[in-house]
């Protein structure tokens, strides 16, 4: 629901006060009630709460309590015997829950879309993307599920003789840290997998928009997931996410590259595993066959979606020379004629950025490109009289390694263009550095463009389009290569990871090793004939 229709009685957003001696910011505003029901969901017993504001418009939206270090320990507690229950639920049922999610998620994502703007500040038709991705996410497990983890055969190592079979054992519990830019989405899509796969969840989302998730959290509960199945927690991650890291028996975490280190690192001293999704600074190539109006089309979605606080957001763009100068006067002009806001309303096609770091980081990053030579195409400066974090779109030409925009992730609205002489320059180039996490190709030839993104050391490449074909086919693996993480979100390898393969073998008749009186030397012949046999016979 937009500012201009609320509806009290019905949804989260009221109309704020608009009394200048009231709070001259304020044009959003939560219900009490409604913040009071969500975070009762907390285990949260510090007595202390943090305060929330909206990007929007800068005024208080929430007070959220915090956990403690005790809180977490009572969430894997609670976590565990619920999970010991879970495990022994049909992997049918499971699945049936996440089918009634997904239902649950489109009937209320005008709700979901209104509390991710309110809290991260994105533009309307790029908030919906969160419940789209989290409906896929649950119908795809919900369908999939006892295709990827119910119980296999393979070959024994006798026909007949040896049957083998893998299950797939859940790991217990495991432990999410979530980040702020994608607050629904990524709050979810993670422990969907792990509790289809027959684990419990203690989630630690980011404090900015601990609302979105505390939805998703309700939102499962109504699906039929039992309550303490999945434990929300909320705090600083330096105060509680280690202890989540020590409790959990595996760790999914989306942030920055930085602390994604300490992650691994705390994760490889238990012995337990991991998946990380990072940073990045990805690029996107248009070759110069490319359709260029799609192009253009495609690289505004790929630079300023979410603002650019996108972990698959493109930052850099290689063009070849032959359609550089027409690929640009497109691309430029595109982005100027985008509507720009930060309001609740459909209609904008970038949003605000989501607090003042983001602001001062993107603000750095340009400035000091032009003070060292770069120039802007188009956008360059804040636009407060929009939201208090708002960047415009920035587009910027002539950067050079010097220039702290170069190599090192911006995560806002601000992308550098190259050009390029050949493809296998173009390749080079965007191999550049140690991230690797999502690229993008423009070309009229699928073929070639397959068979360049081979070459891209990149976990996704996406083929005439900005990201979404990846993310959205929701079959294929999704993660990052080098320093862009470990471990991989959906598909098969998405569930998978959150289980441990066991594997059984049963054998008849025949003993593994000499038998009936037999000597060694004998036995030793004996199996040599055979595997000479399974071999002709084709037996792998």
């Amino acid at each position: 629901m937009s500012a201009s229709n609320p509806n009290p009685a019905g949804g989260p957003v009221v109309e704020g006060p608009h009394d200048p001696e009231h709070d001259p910011r304020a044009a959003y505003a939560l219900e009490p009630e409604y913040v009071a029901a969500l975070t009762d969901r907390l285990l949260a017993t510090s007595g202390r709460t943090a305060q929330v504001f909206s990007p929007l418009d800068g005024a208080p939206l929430a007070h959220v309590p915090q956990s403690t270090q005790a809180d977490v320990a009572e969430a894997f507690q609670r976590a565990r015997k619920a999970q010991a229950a879970w495990s022994r639920t049909p992997i049918e049922e499971r699945a049936a829950m996440l089918l009634r999610l997904h239902d649950l998620v489109l009937d209320r994502q005008e709700e979901i879309t209104d509390l991710v703007v309110l809290e991260n500040g994105k533009a309307r038709k790029h908030a919906f993307d969160e419940p789209l991705h989290v409906a896929l996410t649950a119908r795809y497990y919900g369908r999939t599920a006892v295709k990827h983890l119910g119980t296999t055969r393979s070959p024994g190592v006798f026909p007949v003789l040896t049957r083998a079979e893998i299950n797939r054992v859940p790991k217990g519990v495991v432990g999410i840290i979530s980040p702020w830019n994608y607050p629904f989405n990524l709050a979810l899509i993670d422990g969907l997998a792990a509790i289809v796969a027959g684990n419990a969840v203690v989630i630690k989302p980011d404090a900015q928009t601990m609302l979105s998730a505390l939805l998703g959290a309700e939102l499962l509960e109504q699906a039929g997931i039992p309550r303490d199945l999945w434990q929300v927690v909320a705090g600083p991650g330096p105060e509680i996410g280690g202890a989540i890291i020590e409790r959990a028996d595996y760790v999914c975490f989306t942030g920055s590259t930085a602390t994604g280190r300490v992650v691994a690192k705390a994760c490889a001293d238990r012995l337990i595993g991991s998946s990380l999704e990072l940073g990045g600074k990805n690029p996107l190539l248009v070759l110069r066959d490319a359709d260029l109006e799609k192009a253009a089309e495609g690289a505004v979605r790929a630079s300023f979606s979410s603002s650019g606080q996108l972990c698959v957001s493109i930052e850099r763009m290689f063009v070849a020379d032959q359609v550089y100068d027409r690929f640009v006067e497109r691309f430029v002009a595109r982005t100027q004629a985008m509507t720009l806001g930060a309001t609740l309303d459909w209609g904008n096609d970038m949003g605000t950025l989501t607090s003042q770091a983001q602001l001062d980081a993107v603000t750095a990053h340009v400035d000091d490109a032009v003070a060292k030579g770069a120039r802007v195409l188009t956008g360059g400066k804040a636009r407060p009289d929009l939201g208090p974090f708002y960047y415009e779109p920035t587009i910027l030409e002539g950067v050079t390694p010097e220039m702290t925009c170069f190599g090192k992730e911006t995560f806002g609205p601000v992308v550098s263009l190259y050009r390029f002489h050949d493809e296998a320059d173009a390749i080079s180039r965007a191999n550049e550095g140690q991230y690797g996490l999502n690229a993008s190709i423009y070309s009229q030839d699928g073929n070639r463009a397959r068979a360049i993104a081979r070459f891209i050391k990149c976990g996704t490449v996406n083929i005439n389009e900005a990201f979404g074909a990846t993310f959205a086919s929701l079959d294929t693996p999704m993660g990052g290569m080098r320093e862009s993480g470990t471990g991989r979100r959906q598909g098969a390898e998405g569930v998978l990871r959150f289980t441990e393969t066991q594997s059984v073998a049963t054998q008849r008749v025949l003993a593994l090793g000499p038998q009936l009186g037999m000597s060694d030397e004998a036995y030793a012949k004996v199996m040599s004939f055979n595997l000479r046999l399974l071999k002709k016979l084709g037996r792998a």
